[in-house]
């Protein structure tokens, strides 16, 4: 792994590159720490198989998106998105405490009550682990919501291999009945892969924000994938400190199961082993399957 990584840091001009230090805990890309004799490490990140040519362009275009109109979200540095490999500036691991979950409540209360759009998609398609995430515009956020973040995911192979015709009829029964189930909310900028993972800190403690899949969405995205994911018992503080920001309803818990139906299929989508997101999709589809 750290022989690919070290081998396009230097075909991508970075020579002074002396040693890359593999990074777990990523699931889809192979990533490092290089260290560099002349200047400080940064971060490599590279497919063994690139899924396609503007991954890590589209990758960089969300950062620069969170960065530049998220109300103050802090995200790495981007010193090189190529074809073949994303180079960031180093970031910190979070600190385990609920203060610092506080901040990442403000600075995600910032991102979606800042950036409200009056369509629902993005400039352009980009990537959700090793698949492409459809962002074609539409002025309806339940048409977006339906055609491309949850039947979007029905001609997966791995999809069609674990749903059977009875839960595909149940999701396209749920979808029809999206506006009867989840409250009509304005498209916001969201980062589409916010889970305790993907949230670091900078240098001087502030959270910051990496692997991003953004579009202009319902922010309850956001909110659903980090509430599903099993958060660290410290991010407790932050569903509270949202709650108030945003004047969330009392109701948003009951909703989370039907938003993250959208990361549960690209999660069945993409890895034969999916920490059981077949069974929480075909739990939350029960109810809208046909008896008898």
């Amino acid at each position: 792994m750290t022989a690919l990584l070290l081998d396009g840091l230097r075909r991508a001009g970075m020579r002074d590159v002396v040693a890359v230090e593999p990074v777990v805990g990523g699931l889809a890309a192979l990533a490092g720490i290089a260290t560099r004799r002349d200047a400080p490490p940064v971060f490599v990140k590279a497919f063994d198989d690139a899924p396609g040519g503007d991954v890590f362009v589209a990758e960089a275009d969300g950062l620069a998106a969170l960065r530049d109109h998220g109300g103050g979200v802090a995200t790495p540095d981007v010193i090189l998105a190529g074809r073949d490999l994303l180079v960031l500036s180093v970031l910190r691991p979070r600190p385990g405490d609920e203060q610092f979950w506080e901040q990442v409540a403000h600075s995600m209360a910032r991102l979606h009550m800042g950036t409200t759009h009056p369509r629902f998609g993005w400039h352009r398609d980009n990537w959700l682990g090793r698949r492409r995430q459809v962002n074609t515009w539409e002025d309806d956020g339940y048409a977006f919501f339906t055609r491309h973040r949850l039947l979007r995911w029905l001609t997966e192979p791995r999809v069609e291999a674990a749903l059977d015709p009875g839960d595909r009829a149940a999701l396209e029964r749920l979808c029809d009945r999206l506006p009867d189930l989840l409250p009509a909310r304005p498209a916001c900028l969201t980062h589409g892969d916010f889970w305790a993972p993907n949230v670091m800190s900078t240098t001087d403690g502030r959270p910051a924000l990496i692997d991003p899949a953004v579009s202009y969405t319902w922010a309850e995205v956001d909110l659903a994938h980090v509430w599903s994911a099993s958060p660290p018992p410290e991010a407790r503080r932050f569903f509270a400190v949202y709650a108030e920001l945003t004047s969330l309803d009392t109701g948003w818990r009951d909703r989370m199961p039907i938003i993250q139906l959208r990361q549960h299929l690209a999660v069945v989508a993409q890895l034969d082993h999916d920490w059981g997101a077949a069974d929480l999709i075909r739990a939350t589809l029960k109810p809208f399957r046909k008896r008898g």
